[in-house]
């Protein structure tokens, strides 16, 4: 398969919407898919036991924490690569790749060797008991030693989508899936001569499936980038590289951790509020989720166009670029937040038939199109600014909305107001809107010219490496 950059100009790229297009249905088909495997693990560990899922579901909450630590790297690695590439500066931009991956491989190392030593008293610490404890203790073990090959999967994924191969990107995830939901079906249930390993084979399924990811990213990176690394570029850290990564990558993970943090205050809210609203809770989340995939898609895809414009000297077409964007993740949100909630009563009907937890979910479904409609603008226009370099804003309103207003806020709506789960649905609906109107006049202000990571060259015209779709 030919790979198709954005460099190359044809009849597509000059329309913008298309351009945008090109680039976000992959990133949203490995979303849905990362989204997928996660239940598709929780579905085949259940015809296991509840222990095993509730072993698996438990240590996947640490896990999640230490990606979120890895996309430092990952996330701010992009967005200065992007840069460079729109600056035309294509060598640097692949020297920037390499120590990311370096960078990324000796934290990664770092967090598989604390699993190994530490793992047993962090499971401990989150009261887990018996034998969900040691089939978490397995777990841990495997998946957790072998957490570095994800790291490094994070970068070389985030740099081939940067240089706009996202389909390139979407169909390693895709084998990547397959090979895990097969290594399950054979390792966890002992199909086909293979012995019967339960949950051990659910972690061995999965770190098979990145080390042969890995090796794939590894041969499309050197296939499809300009600048071919060296062996010195991997191991000569250069200072000033590492420095721009940080700038954008460290803050764009604490608003995240952030942002998960407030999320397990809200799970902590809901355990008072009984056992039908904590699993009305879980429902409607995993529903949300399939609504915010399309801006979330449209946000990483006007991401890379946003990161190349900028460095390439066009902030005029980034300005433009993102407010077309905006009015089309809003759209297909509303779209789909619409149909969500006209059918919310059969979806929720796949889910259970418990009559609470059908009233409570359904109640909280109507009040998505509130908190979805908000949470577009946070995740276009923040992800846009970060592209640009403007990575602090985000952090300080986190700060300031999610811990300072939603958490109080959804206290007292919860209980005091007694309303419940929606009380907590409406609070973080306030976060999203406050958020998303500060994003949106600090994008209109174009005070994120002045932050650009890279000199852009001297002229900014249609060339090789800058040739972004921008409508």
């Amino acid at each position: 398969m030919e790979a198709q950059p954005l460099r190359e100009k044809d009849e597509a790229s000059e329309d913008g919407k298309l351009g945008l297009f090109a680039l976000t249905w992959p990133i949203f088909l490995e979303l849905f898919l990362f989204t997928l495997i996660g239940i598709t693990d929780t579905f085949m560990l259940s015809g296991l036991s509840d222990e095993a899922v509730s072993a698996v579901g438990a240590v996947n909450q640490f896990m999640f924490i230490a990606i979120l630590v890895l996309e430092v790297i990952g996330n701010g690695a992009s967005i200065v690569v992007a840069q460079y590439i729109g600056s035309r500066k294509l060598q640097e931009a692949g020297k920037i790749g390499a120590n990311a991956v370096t960078l990324n491989l000796l934290i990664g190392l770092l967090m598989s060797v604390g699993f190994l030593l530490c793992g047993d008293a962090l499971l401990q610490t989150a009261n887990l008991q018996g034998n969900v404890l040691v089939l978490a203790q397995s777990y841990t073990a495997i998946v957790g030693g072998g957490l570095f090959l994800q790291a490094i999967i994070n970068t070389l994924a985030s740099m081939i989508r940067t240089y706009g191969y996202t389909r390139e990107s979407m169909l390693i995830s895709l084998g990547i899936n397959i090979v895990h939901v097969a290594g399950n079906y054979l390792l966890i249930f002992g199909k086909f001569g293979f012995p019967q390993l339960g949950v051990e084979g659910a972690a061995i399924s999965t770190v098979l499936s990145r080390g042969l990811g890995l090796v794939v990213f590894f041969l499309v990176y050197y296939r499809l980038v300009e600048y071919k690394a060296t062996w010195k570029d991997y191991t000569a850290i250069t200072k000033s590289y590492v420095g721009k990564i940080c700038r954008v990558g460290i803050p764009s993970a604490f608003e995240q951790i952030t942002y998960n943090a407030c999320q397990s205050v809200f799970l902590y809210y809901a355990t008072f509020l009984g056992a039908a609203a904590l699993a009305s809770r879980q429902y409607v989340l995993n529903i949300s989720m399939m609504i915010y995939l399309f801006s979330l898609a449209i946000g990483m895809g006007t991401a890379i166009i946003t990161g190349r414009l900028v460095g390439a000297g066009r902030p005029e077409e980034a300005y433009r670029q993102v407010w077309k964007s905006l009015r089309w993740g809003f759209v297909c949100t509303v779209i789909v937040n619409i149909a969500v909630i006209v059918f919310r009563e059969p979806i929720m009907g796949l889910f259970t038939a418990d009559p609470d937890i059908l009233r409570i979910s359904t109640q909280v479904i109507l009040l998505s199109i509130l908190l979805e409609t908000g949470r577009v603008f946070n995740i276009i226009l923040i992800n846009s600014l970060r592209a640009a370099g403007d990575a602090k804003l985000p952090v300080y309103m986190g700060l300031i909305s999610m811990v300072g207003i939603s958490l109080p806020l959804g206290y007292v709506l919860a209980f005091h107001a007694h309303l419940g789960l929606a009380g907590i649905w409406l609070a973080v609906a306030a976060d999203e809107w406050i958020r998303g109107g500060v994003m949106f006049f600090r994008w209109r202000s174009r005070a994120w010219e002045r932050k650009s990571l890279v000199d852009p060259p001297k002229e900014a015209s249609r060339q090789l490496g800058t040739d972004v779709p921008a409508g």
